[in-house]
């Protein structure tokens, strides 16, 4: 996870690749490092739109009717919950009027066809609406760019630069925005800066939209992304370069134009006189031709008129080429006359790409896998992980992702499906599917599951959503007030109001505790619009409420529903359940306590697992059967990032109960052990009655800053000579270290913690009794780079030894961070997102 850019520097850089990656391919200057999936990135767009528009009472977003159904979905589905109005109707007819705030247009459309919206983009603008174009990477490498034809923002997915299908992901989507759009963007970005010697160093630009930080305020989606694989996409751009990715596009182009080109001659009739690598066909005998194809084990997409849809990619083949046109000649088509050169026309000579992409050195550098290998691990050396040390991350449950689970998600059998795939050729996914949402409902009490949400702040999100779902469904959708307690976790009001409800904060006392005087009080005065209430359990604050069944009674009482934040869950498993407190519906972080890898910021699934009352409520989509395929989507698959179920699923079957339960308990002990050795050089904030904590603790550095002026932003990069990731700094309380070991460290690991974090207090009390200097000392100088120790010159009041390896173990296992410390303030004010050339940076 990049919270510690000084040692993120690997994954950083790689993310800064798929920034500029996408900039260039889409034609638009500012990128972001990857938001969940085409859908929801859509969603996003309507959101900016609305944001950005300046016309007053502008409430109508605009939809082509040619964009993908499951994109439409999920934008229809997110305008429902903010009060937005969606018309869609094909894009030559709609009418931008006073009320209309923008459109989304897919390029090329869902059928495959290329559409100049120059002119349409222009009707647009002239009345104040904005333009969302969904775009294909691969096609834009001969297509003319959305920023070039008009769009504001370009959003879509990046899978098929070198990602599995997976049945459905994890995939990296992407959106692009015009400059003017930078501080509104949704979503991570990546900026260069410069480290303490002024050297480029890399972070996380603009920060101070971050969810936990702007709570209810906040960009909506910036606590997800798909760091993952947004680096292996951008490394796909790195090998391939330019020249590479144009090649592969070409060859996909002509191989679509061989094949539209042998079934005109066999009479069968192309839609779509314009295309990239998608055709739609009518064909005599539909069924029959399916029923072929599925036996030479080709799927086929069926339209709703029963004309079908053919796509190719880089995988395809002549051979596959000629095979499906043997399909269509053995089902009795009539040979025609023409060929595609007289009928067809391909990519129109004005929508063909003539602007250059990719001319940064990075996309030409490497060519060999052996060269690409090394940056690869070049970019990883600069990373701390778990393979080093633990990453104490309170929140964060960075914990084991044992080599056993991971094996899945590499073999074809798991990683070759198309998410849209005939169910009966997925029965072991859906086999697994099944057994994976069981064993949840179980672990929490609860009725039913869905997997569909791809991440903890979107898992937040479709609670809240199938807890509307069923107000609505109860004549009660005027319940639109939601509680949530100070110590609930720091992405829950931004989801809440992404969810359209409106956020009533609610008091914790002074031992981190809800404030039952409080809630009550407030659950009364909105007795008849209390929707919701938010809750983390165990609390942010590190400890169990034990008030938790009387708070739940309160809402109840109240006419409301209780959604429980499970990015604490790690502290309940096998010990006790949330259904049986009495919670409604609540999500799980499959990339925390079920032992997901977190992937530097994703991939994440957070399924949600509801009561009985609400499982019809559950989000839905059309692939999935029963009643809930014409519920709202949240997600463009049905059952989110499903090629990374497996690894939750091995997970829960290799523990077993009884060693669920017993990580669990081993979670909560190991941070009752740091809590206990450093109660004399830390203290911990919030405890429990015994003086106990949950699976956290929260550690007051607030007096060490008053006597000392050392900030927990300089134990956090002190940290970093140690050899460890700092835990979470300031957050949920400022001046503090959240800290949560996990099940997954030794005893031996949390002395080597404590022991650096009772070092870093013996360094304090030297400021404290003067015998360093306040401004010019260790914490205040750290990180120390091997550089800088290393350099000719030392203008510094203490040793290198000191700087380098306060602690002897450090001799024998050093981790050098990549630079100094970084200027983050520099960095907001020059924001340079894309790969940059010195001259470039000097200059800014």
């Amino acid at each position: 996870t990049p919270y510690q850019a000084e040692i993120s520097q690997g994954r950083l850089e790689a993310l800064l690749n798929f920034q500029t990656m996408v900039a260039d391919l889409t034609g638009l200057p500012i990128a972001n490092a990857s938001l969940l999936d085409e859908g929801t990135a859509a969603a996003e767009g309507m959101s900016i739109c609305g944001a950005a528009c300046k016309k007053k009472n502008a409430d109508t977003f605009l939809v082509s009717d040619q964009c993908h159904p499951q994109t439409i979905d999920v934008v229809k589905f997110r305008a429902l919950n903010s009060g937005v109005k969606v018309l869609i109707g094909n894009p030559g007819s709609l009418v931008f009027n006073e009320s209309c705030f923008g459109i989304l247009l897919q390029y090329p459309s869902t059928d495959g066809s290329i559409d100049d919206y120059s002119d349409l983009c222009k009707k647009a603008h002239d009345s104040g609406a904005l333009v969302v174009a969904a775009s294909d990477l691969m096609a834009l490498a001969l297509l003319k760019p959305p920023g070039e034809w008009g769009a504001d923002i370009a959003v879509g997915t990046s899978q098929r630069f070198g990602t599995p299908m997976a049945f459905g992901g994890p995939h990296a989507a992407f959106m692009a925005v015009r400059e003017e759009m930078k501080r509104t963007i949704p979503g991570r970005i990546v900026g260069v800066s410069r480290d303490a010697s002024g050297k480029p160093a890399y972070r996380l630009a603009l920060q101070a939209r971050e969810q936990h930080i702007r709570r209810d305020k906040a960009t909506s989606n910036i606590c997800t992304a798909q760091v993952l694989l947004a680096i292996m996409a951008s490394m796909y751009g790195v090998y391939h370069g330019p020249g590479g990715i144009r090649g592969i596009a070409e060859r996909i182009h002509a191989l679509t134009c061989d094949l539209a080109q042998g079934l005109t001659k066999q009479g069968v009739t192309v839609r779509n006189r314009t295309f990239f690598d998608t055709l739609r066909i009518d064909a005599a005998e539909p069924e029959a031709v399916m029923e072929r194809t599925v036996q030479e084990g080709i799927n086929l997409r069926v339209f709703h008129d029963k004309s079908l849809g053919i796509s190719l990619d880089e995988k395809s083949s002549p051979e596959e080429v000629e095979k499906l046109v043997r399909i269509f000649s053995f089902h009795g088509q009539s040979r025609g006359e023409k060929g595609l050169e007289e009928s067809l026309e391909g990519i129109p000579e004005k929508l063909r790409r003539v602007s250059g992409y990719l001319a940064h050195p990075i996309f030409n550098s490497f060519r060999s896998e052996t060269e690409l290998l090394r940056y690869i691990y070049r970019l990883q050396d600069r990373d701390l992980s778990l393979t080093r040390s633990m990453i104490p991350l309170g929140s964060c449950t960075m914990k084991l992702n044992a080599a056993a689970e991971m094996v899945p998600i590499s073999q074809p059998e798991w990683a070759g499906i198309h998410p849209f795939a005939p169910l009966d050729q997925a029965e072991g996914y859906m086999e697994m599917i099944s057994e994976l949402e069981s064993m949840l409902a179980e672990i929490t009490g609860l009725h039913a599951t869905s997997l569909q949400p791809n991440s903890g702040a979107q898992g937040e999100y479709s609670g809240l959503t199938t807890i509307r779902n069923y107000h609505r469904a109860t004549g009660e959708d005027h319940r639109n007030i939601c509680l949530i307690p100070t110590s609930a976790h720091g992405t829950n009001p931004a989801s809440a109001v992404m969810a359209g409800l409106k956020v009533v904060p609610v008091k914790c006392d002074d031992h981190g505790n809800i404030d039952m005087e409080d809630l009550r009080a407030k659950a009364e005065k909105n007795r008849d619009s209390l929707a919701a209430l938010m809750i983390t359990y165990p609390s942010t604050h590190g400890v169990f409420e034990e008030s938790v069944c009387e708070i739940i009674s309160i809402i109840h009482e109240n006419g409301g529903q209780v959604y429980l934040d499970g990015a604490n869950l790690n502290a309940l498993v096998g010990i006790c359940r949330p259904g049986s407190f009495g919670v409604d519906v609540c999500h799980l972080n499959l990339h925390k306590t079920f032992a997901m890898p977190h992937g530097g910021g994703g991939p994440g699934i957070g399924p949600i697992v509801a009561a009985g009352h609400l499982a019809p409520y559950l989000p839905g989509h059309f692939r999935l059967p029963g009643d809930r395929s014409s519920s709202g989507a949240v997600n463009s698959a049905p059952w989110g990032s499903a090629g990374i179920l497996p690894i939750a699923w091995s997970y829960l079957r290799l523990m077993g109960p009884s060693g669920l339960t017993r990580a669990s308990m081993t979670a909560i002990l190991n941070a009752n052990y740091i809590s206990f050795r450093l109660k004399d050089h830390f203290p911990t904030l919030y405890t429990g009655k015994g003086g106990s904590v949950a699976h956290e603790c929260i550690l007051d550095c607030r007096n060490l800053r008053r006597i000392s002026g050392v900030t927990v932003a300089d134990i956090a990069k002190r940290l970093m000579d140690y050899g460890f990731h700092a835990p979470t700094v300031s957050w949920p309380v400022v001046d503090t270290l959240m800290v949560e070991p996990t099940e997954s460290e030794s005893r031996q690991e949390l002395e080597r913690f404590c022991a650096a974090m009772i070092s870093i207090r013996e360094e304090i009390e030297e400021i404290v009794s003067g015998q360093a200097d306040p401004e010019n000392n260790v914490l205040k100088n750290a990180p120390h780079t091997a550089e800088m120790v290393t350099s000719d010159q030392w203008d510094f009041p203490y040793s290198r030894e000191k700087a380098a390896y306060p602690l002897e173990w450090l001799r024998e296992n050093k981790f050098w961070p990549a630079c100094r410390r970084i200027d983050d303030t520099w960095g907001d004010r020059n924001l340079f997102c894309s790969c940059v050339v010195p001259e470039e940076f000097n200059a800014g």
